[in-house]
């Protein structure tokens, strides 16, 4: 039975595709905004995919610079924000050589991609001093409270897909066509890395297999 549950559930998965990744882009914007708001000009999306969210960047910050180490998927990231002036895409990997620090870093299903530690280290060096620090992240899920999210997450999920586009689909869409790999640190290990390199970070652990992680650079 709940083979065949979960199989009916794969299918209407299959049918009707979503981005968990875009699903997270409200919680980005809303933090963009907030630095917006304390002053940030300059925005940074590191591994910015095909561009959908940059683009929505660029309508909120002057200044945004998007990062995507696949040529190809820079290439569709280019052509998504050619109408905006503000925004720039470069094919490169994170972090930049001669790369500058931003008031605003976002980083959406990239820390994974990268050695953890490391990648804590060029993402706290890539915030100016105030600036603020955006991870949407993704883990590998062990724990009892991993399993209820995951369940819960399993639920929703074709839910979300079947509002979100009604139609069948015969393929993924183009906004989830970059490259991608599995999460092998836990959320309990990336949570600690966080909160060594980060002060006062504040990790949230998610649904869709995801967690949320937000910093505020200090003054100095």
């Amino acid at each position: 039975m709940a083979g065949r549950f979960l199989r009916t559930l794969a299918r209407i998965n299959a049918a009707h595709p979503w981005s968990h990744n875009n699903g997270y882009a409200p919680f980005v914007l809303h933090q963009a905004r907030r630095a917006r708001r304390a002053g940030a000009v300059r925005g940074l999306d590191v591994g910015c995919g095909t561009g959908d969210l940059l683009r929505r960047l660029g309508r909120v910050l002057p200044d945004v610079t998007g990062l995507e180490a696949d040529p190809e998927t820079a290439r569709a990231a280019a052509e998504a924000t050619a109408g905006l002036a503000n925004v720039t895409v470069f094919s490169t990997s994170f972090p930049a050589a001669e790369q500058r620090p931003y008031d605003f870093v976002s980083m959406v299903a990239v820390l994974h991609h990268l050695p953890l530690e490391d990648g804590v280290r060029a993402a706290r060096a890539a915030v100016n001093p105030r600036g603020r620090l955006v991870i949407v992240g993704c883990y590998r899920g062990e724990t009892r409270s991993d399993a209820l999210l995951s369940h819960a997450s399993l639920l929703l999920n074709p839910l979300i897909g079947l509002v979100l586009h009604p139609r069948r689909a015969f393929g993924l869409p183009a906004s989830m066509g970059a490259p991608v790999a599995s999460p092998e640190e836990s959320y309990g290990r990336i949570r600690g890395a966080l909160r060594a390199a980060l002060p006062g970070v504040r990790v949230r652990r998610g649904l869709f297999w995801r967690y949320t992680a937000v910093w505020v650079a200090p003054n100095s």
